[in-house]
């Protein structure tokens, strides 16, 4: 099915041809390039206007006699006045060319060129745009946001910085160039869970320029840690899923620096990553054409008469039903199960040996810096929690120097693999999780990382624990105590079959033991992902 794919979410006006039978891929692109400053949406849609029409009309040349059997474009998420002026011509031209209309979310567009590039079975895929990024797995039916950003895309995170130097856009690139010459200087360091955040490093890096910073350094050092950040995350769903495969998708993926991390923390781990060329990295009418021709292949076409766009189509909202689905548990090695995002661990009678690693991929002064707090923190707030009557393992030994804990032994599996058992059984455990965070935020504790990995539960009997509070602290904020719970459900999303039910029964119990003001924070965070 040769399949003509129409991209126009924000700033390249794209066309492709797809021919599934020789793997072909023809793209054609006319990228809007604002005079100043970043993308001015009525601008962007004027050069829509315009453009389509032309990349269109080649991509048309290309396929020849033989035509095209189907049109897909890009539904969302991107910018209304641009998507509605790609939509438009897409419906144009399946209604004048007599074939069906698919409508692809462009996210997932991302990720499905990386599995068909690198012919990954079930991959990871970190995606890395101008106004969206996050961290999809697939599970069931389904693709799963795992982790996202709370305030902005890291291609817009970078243009605002090199907007406040009246460098020309896009900056991404300009920011790569300049850190080629620069050393390492401290900026904020945001991961909860696998959410991230990029303002607050933004300012800094504004605000070390003002002070005198060298700009080379201060690019130097947005990279080492925005991109640090990133491969963090990434690293945090491959230990949660047990997945051993990552993709990189979204046009922030063509910097080598990224690359290169992602590629050192795949290597580590035993792991394969795959990022396939900057044409399908860019936002391009290619990726549109190979996942609208998947869909068409499916029966996922839509009447061209209610094919309307969505600025805020987010990936999750999509029922996948052009490749099989993975009812799993897959089989999971316990050995490698000892290795989690961080650390490794090894079992001595009924202590655990727990070491954080060294991180490669990471400038080492960051590095160092963050496991010598990550370790202090978990011993101080492993131990304070207990205190308040919330399961957790007793601390035996803190070695800073060699940022190593000796912990009791507690449970006997990952909450994680154990949310297959009957209902009632992994519902329970939900609702005692719940506990412990109402409790602990009730003393101004945040867990920071609770995840179904970091929740170990007794199989005879009721006993479920937290574990690892390296990313935790002490904070009365409605905000992080609403994140907390937010990692929690992210989770279970991503590692259980019926999350749903999990997810009510955590927030009823939630709501009996904590109070209602977090799960209401709750209701705005989950609204935040940057899909516009």
């Amino acid at each position: 099915m040769r399949v003509l794919g129409i991209e126009g979410t924000a700033w390249a006006a794209s066309a492709a041809l797809f021919d599934p039978e020789t793997d072909e891929i023809t793209i054609e692109s006319d990228a809007y390039q604002p005079e100043s400053g970043g993308i001015h949406p009525r601008e962007a849609a004027e050069h829509m206007r315009t453009a389509i029409p032309a990349v269109v009309e080649t991509v048309l040349d290309e396929a020849g006699a033989e035509g095209v059997d189907a049109v897909a474009f890009s539904r969302g998420p991107g910018l209304g006045p641009c998507l509605r002026i790609a939509g438009t011509a897409a419906r144009a031209l399946a209604l004048s060319l007599d074939v069906p209309l698919v409508g692809v979310n462009h996210m997932l567009a991302h990720a499905e060129i990386g599995r068909h590039r690198s012919n990954f079975d079930a991959p990871i895929c970190l995606n890395t745009s101008g106004a969206n990024a996050h961290v999809l797995g697939f599970l069931d039916d389904r693709y799963r946001i795992l982790g996202e950003t709370m305030d902005t895309g890291i291609g817009n995170a970078l243009d605002k910085f090199t907007r406040h130097l009246d460098w020309s856009h896009p900056g991404g690139p300009k920011v790569e160039r300049a850190a080629r010459e620069g050393s390492y200087t401290g900026l904020p360091y945001v991961v909860t869970g696998m959410d991230f955040s990029f303002s607050g490093i933004m300012s800094a890096a504004k605000e070390a320029v003002d002070d005198g910073v060298p700009v080379e350094d201060v690019c130097f050092s947005l990279q080492e840690t925005t991109f640090a950040m990133l491969t963090e995350v990434a690293e945090r769903a491959l230990a949660l899923t047990g997945e051993t495969e990552l993709v990189l998708g979204g046009g922030v993926g063509q910097n080598a620096r990224l690359q290169a991390m992602l590629g050192e923390m795949c290597a580590a781990r035993g792991a394969e990553f795959f990022a396939p060329e900057a044409r399908f990295l860019q936002d391009n009418a290619g990726m549109i054409a190979v996942l609208g021709a998947r869909m068409a292949e499916a029966g996922e076409t839509i009447p061209v008469e209610s094919s309307r766009i969505d600025s805020g189509f987010r990936p999750d909202q999509v029922a996948v039903t052009w490749r099989d689905p993975d009812p799993r548990r897959r089989t999971r090695d316990p050995e490698a199960d000892r290795q989690g995002a961080e650390a490794v661990v090894e079992f001595d009678g009924d202590r655990v040996v727990k070491r954080r690693l060294p991180k490669s991929y990471r400038h080492p002064a960051l590095d160092e810096r963050l496991r010598r707090e990550r370790v202090v923190e978990e011993a101080r707030l492993t131990s304070a929690a207990r205190r308040l009557g919330v399961p957790t393992p007793v601390v035996h030994d803190v070695d800073t120097h060699e940022t190593q804990l000796v912990l009791e032994r507690v449970g006997d599996a990952d909450l994680r693999d154990r949310l297959e058992a009957d209902a009632g059984t992994s519902t329970d455990r939900v609702r005692a999780v719940a506990d412990h965070l109402a409790r602990l935020h009730g003393s101004g504790i945040v867990h920071g990382d609770p995840t179904t990995r970091n929740v170990r539960v007794s199989d005879g009997s009721n006993r479920t624990y937290l574990i690892d509070f390296g990313l935790g602290y002490y904070t009365d904020a409605v905000e992080d105590h609403a994140m907390d719970c937010h990692v929690l459900e992210q989770s279970l999303s991503g590692t259980a079959t019926e999350p749903d039910r999990l997810r009510e029964a955590f927030e009823a119990r939630y709501a009996e033991r904590g109070e209602h003001e977090v799960l209401d924070r709750l209701r705005e965070i989950e609204g935040r992902g940057r899909y516009q």
